[in-house]
């Protein structure tokens, strides 16, 4: 696999804009996102962008091509990314909102939705201000930095009457939905094993980086990649894991991760007995998905970045188009939410929760040596 350090990893997002509407032609796809199809075509679901990271403007790249959402307003504590965002997507002042008089966007009829794009540890405090304000909310993967603090944001939604979702753009990616479907079905018999790792090398890296600091980020890989490997395993199962070892490797650059995990691997045990294998890393390039069945096996590489993924089974390749994962998933969730409509429970809060929860306890089989139990 070619180099895939942390720029690149995070610039492949942009490949296949234009193919979005042919993935949604795709049977699997059209299942998984089926809303109700009574919806006017000029209806938008208007979109806030809460933190205006990276990935933020990732996220605003897609909401330039989907059909049901419109980039209506940010929310930011930097003045100069106010001014440079308010004029390049066109955002009235009246939609520009700092993190001291958010809450005044409960007043703001012109915005539906807000999208939380923060660092983790600030994920709890600003789902629930949107949630209290009457606005719906995505939050960003993982859900929040303890089962606790989900528990608190899935409840202060439910309290104010609005829906809650996190940002699961691979349940929306055609390779992803076939690969539940071959392990949920048994396409080739009882999956046995699963491997799938994600990881890429920091060196040049800023230390004051939020993502190093175990207050912000609430710990290292396993918690920015290490949660997409546990979905992974969860959905191509349909099961949830019973228990797990796990290991912390040795540190290789003492003076970045001397708050946070820089590698960790850990072990899931299933009720069917299947088992998943996995390693999240920042001194490792892999981007991986294999499972191996009674009947044959199917893989994809790159697996659970953003794409290209290419894969394959024991019948032969995989094809599926490339698409804009984040014009997929917003689309997807905004469809339900103008249809009015109870958003999927694979996305939802309860689903955040349950990945925070077994996060929890590979931290803390790794820190023991012992097999934890996750029930």
């Amino acid at each position: 696999m070619k180099n895939l350090h942390r720029r690149l990893f995070l610039e492949k997002l942009g490949i296949g804009v234009g193919v979005t509407a042919l993935a949604a032609s795709l049977p699997s796809l059209m299942s998984a996102t089926k809303s109700n199809s009574k919806i006017h075509e000029d209806k938008k679901l208007n979109i806030a962008l809460c933190g205006l990271g990276r990935y933020a403007g990732y996220l605003a790249e897609g909401l330039e091509v989907t059909k049901y959402c419109r980039l209506a307003g940010i929310v930011t504590g930097t003045p100069a990314k106010a001014e440079s965002w308010g004029k390049k997507y066109n955002i009235p002042t009246k939609n520009i909102y700092n993190y001291q008089n958010f809450d005044e966007i409960v007043n703001n009829k012109d915005i539906d939705l807000v999208y939380v794009v923060l660092p983790n540890a600030m994920h709890k405090e600003y789902t629930i201000r949107a949630a209290k304000a009457g606005k719906h909310v995505i939050v960003e993967k993982p859900m929040a930095i303890t089962a606790s603090d989900c528990e608190e944001m899935i409840k202060a939604c439910k309290d104010a009457n609005v829906q809650l979702a996190v940002g699961y753009r691979l349940h929306y990616e055609p390779y992803h939905l076939e690969l539940k479907r071959l392990g949920q079905e048994k396409v080739f018999g009882q999956v046995r094993l699963i491997e799938v790792s994600l990881g890429y090398r920091l060196g040049g890296e800023n230390p004051s980086d939020w993502h190093l600091k175990k207050a912000m980020a609430g710990g290292g890989s396993l918690m920015n990649l290490g949660v997409y490997c546990v979905q992974a395993s969860r959905y191509v199962l349909g099961e949830e894991p019973i228990s797990v070892t796990a290991q912390f490797s040795p540190v290789t650059n003492k003076q970045l991760f001397s708050d946070v995990e820089e590698s960790i691997s850990w072990q899931l045990d299933f009720p069917s007995g299947a088992v998943c294998t996995s390693t999240s890393s920042y001194n490792s390039n892999v981007d991986r998905f294999f499972a191996s069945a009674d009947e044959g096996f199917f893989e994809l590489s790159p697996a659970v970045s953003y794409g290209p993924f290419r894969g394959r089974t024991s019948k032969g390749e995989l094809n599926f188009p490339d698409i804009n994962q984040q014009a997929t998933q917003m689309d997807a969730i905004a469809k339900v939410l103008l249809a009015n409509e109870k958003l999927p429970n694979h996305i939802t809060g309860e689903e955040g929760r349950k990945d925070m929860k077994i996060l929890q306890a590979i931290y803390k089989a790794a820190a023991t040596g012992e097999k934890v139990s996750i029930m």
